[in-house]
């Protein structure tokens, strides 16, 4: 049964396209700019700015707002997007159309904006949202392109100085996504495929994931695969496809028992793509396959879900793999962007790729050969007793770095502020299944008169989409996760599904708005990739509002327990600044990077939402972030001390 990475040689591939190196992967931006999603390459977050400092962040105000209220359906949305800036202008999407706008990154005013309207194509989009951002593409002579993929799966190029879009791309500068996509029998693309992530620009190729319908309750074990594509940047002809999903006679097709390879769906990538700018290789952190819950239908370690997939991006060939969790049922597909670096460990310089995970693991290898940095054992875990369920008797887990989440589930993890709220906690639970990292789901109503499986971290982390930072100068990565509980429980399909069973919903509570579970319910955890161990760990924030009252106890009983969000956070050589996240207070915090120590808070107009990230203009160092909820439009807000923008 094939269970760990398989490297291939490292060879020289003759590629008919031209290779231009994009920006280094290890150091963090560049000439003040954010001109990749994830600051660079390898998608660090880390900016080598010092303007804005532990002296003056409280100094911080509001230089410029950009509204997006006026843009297309639902202005009320949230907004995920982190801008780029490159060459001088801002460029962000906008709207549940996901347009495109260009904004003078001094004084935050429109330059142009476009949009597309794809009537049924956006109504039925599986992420039908405004989207995480854009990509850039230059040719280096004047060409520059605007890449963004919209919610119905079109990709789009735009000419970075107008917004018209580029002829020569596509078809009048649009790629139809849905062209040349595998799909199954009797399952229409329209409304099975989409995207959230920016595309991936590696030299002249575009890389393009793909995501699906949340799967709790899929309405069949048939869906369309996940596909990785490779594009030309300047064509928009399709290059390669990576078939997350293998068929007959390919590599992997072997763990997907019952020919279930031919039927199954999802596998994708909806998180950001990282790349190498030195091998060209991308690293894609594929999600779960079809449903998220149960995969019964595809007995199996179901390769290559669940995976970290390192491709040439010149050719689509896999040059190594790691599946990441065998048969994965607890919907902890990767969520987030790889981080590449150039660390020293044990007196080795490392050329290293670490992906978070939802389940609070931090799996780290060496990014060219696929080799683990640190042993990583397959580790029995807890089998299923679900009716017709597959499960690895085995998975894999990282003996360094040490977790940054609480993991399993047990009596010691309730809530336990007084004795008899911890009274009240057990009572909640008694009817639940509990056990160590792993424990599969089970049914409602089961045999043994347990309701389903409590599980910690929860379903959508842990970590999730937000991500990390890494200072490659210190090598400390810095990861927002949330701690509360999920419950998975398992019903019949019944009428709802063809699949034997979905994920049932049960909750256990002793007051609205109160995790079951001990705080920190939100956290910022740094760990040293240097040793693989934890530097720090502090609350993500002050206590909600109104928990005691909740409770009925003494406010003086309740430590500081964090928001039930993940914060996104932003890394500079002087300081780590984050926010609270979607379901936080509307405060950005500057925190010593070395010691957790909050430097300064400063007030935003609505909670953090997409993730901060900054750049130089005109002398002057900016934090842009995207803010939103509250029944409030999405905006842009830009922060640089006392409020000096540039003119």
């Amino acid at each position: 049964m094939q269970r760990r990475h398989i490297p291939v040689p490292v060879i020289a591939i003759v590629s008919a396209l031209v290779w231009c190196p994009p920006l280094e992967a290890q150091h963090g931006t560049s000439e003040g700019e954010w001109a990749v999603y994830g600051g660079d390459a390898g998608h660090t977050r880390y900016a080598p700015l010092a303007q804005i400092d532990a002296s003056n962040a409280a100094d911080l105000e509001i230089a410029w707002r950009w509204s997006g209220q006026n843009y297309g359906p639902n202005p009320l949305i949230r907004s995920a997007t982190t801008p780029l800036v490159v060459n001088g202008v801002m460029y962000a999407t906008a709207g549940m159309r996901r347009g495109v706008v260009a904004i003078d990154p001094g004084n935050g005013e429109t330059l142009w904006t476009w949009r597309m309207d794809e009537g049924e194509r956006l109504a039925g989009a599986p992420r039908a949202n405004p989207g995480r951002g854009v990509s850039y593409w230059s040719d280096g002579a004047g060409d520059d392109r605007i890449i963004v993929v919209t919610p119905g799966y079109h990709m789009v190029a735009l000419d970075a100085e107008n917004g018209r879009p580029v002829e020569g791309f596509g078809t009048s500068g649009t790629v139809d996504l849905m062209d040349e996509q595998r799909k199954r029998v009797d399952v229409p693309l329209e409304g099975t495929i989409g995207a959230s992530s920016p595309a991936t620009v590696v030299g002249d190729v575009i890389v393009v994931g793909s995501a699906h319908h949340v799967g709790l309750r899929p309405p069949s074990r048939v869906n369309t695969p996940g596909d990785i594509r490779g594009f030309d940047a300047r064509t928009g002809a399709l290059l390669w496809t990576f078939k997350a999903i293998p068929e007959a006679g390919e590599e992997g097709v072997e763990t997907w028992q019952n020919e279930s390879w031919a039927y199954t769906g999802n596998a994708g990538a909806w998180a950001p793509i990282s790349y190498d700018a030195e091998t060209g290789y991308v690293y894609v952190p594929t999600e779960a396959a079809t449903g998220d819950y149960y995969g019964g239908h595809r007995p199996g370690d179901n390769l290559f879900s669940t995976s970290l997939v390192c491709i040439d991006s010149r050719t689509g060939e896999k040059v190594w793999h790691f599946q990441i969790i065998h048969h994965d049922i607890w919907d902890w597909d990767n969520p987030t962007f790889p981080i590449l670096a150039d660390l020293t460990i044990d007196g080795r310089e490392r050329k290293i790729v670490a992906q978070l995970t939802k389940q609070g693991f931090t799996y780290v290898f060496d990014r060219i050969t696929g080799e683990p940095i640190w042993p990583i054992e397959e580790t029995p875990v807890p089998q299923t007793d679900v009716p017709g369920e597959w499960t690895s008797p085995t998975q894999p887990i990282p003996s360094k770095p040490v977790p940054f989440e609480r993991q399993g589930f047990s009596e010691d993890d309730l809530i336990d502020f007084t004795p008899e709220i911890k009274a009240r906690a057990l009572e909640a639970v008694a009817g639940y299944r509990m056990g160590p990292v792993f424990t599969p789901p089970s049914l409602a109503d089961a045999p043994d008169g347990t309701n389903g499986t409590l599980s910690l971290p929860s379903t959508i982390g842990g970590a999730n989409w937000e991500g990390g930072a890494l200072d490659p100068e210190t090598g400390l990565l810095y990861v927002g996760s949330q701690t509360n509980a999920s419950v998975l429980q398992l019903v019949p399909g019944g009428d709802e599904s063809d699949m034997d069973y979905v994920f049932g919903f049960a909750r256990p509570s002793i007051a609205r708005g109160v995790p079951i579970v001990k705080p920190p319910w939100g956290r910022i955890t740094a760990l040293d990739l240097t040793t693989g161990e934890l530097a720090w760990m502090v609350p993500n924030g002050d206590t909600p509002d109104g928990v005691a009252e909740s409770l009925g106890i003494d406010p003086d009983l309740v430590p500081r327990t964090g928001k039930v969000s993940r914060a996104g956070v932003l890394v500079t050589s002087t300081l780590l600044f984050a926010g609270e996240g979607a379901s936080g207070a509307p405060i950005l915090r500057a925190i010593d990077k070395a010691t957790g120590e909050t430097v300064a808070e400063i007030e935003l107009p609505n909670a953090q939402v997409g993730l901060p990230m900054t750049y130089m203009h005109d002398g002057i160092q900016y934090l842009v972030v995207s803010v939103g909820g509250g029944g409030q439009p999405a905006e842009l807000i830009a922060l640089s001390v006392g409020g000096q923008r540039s003119r």
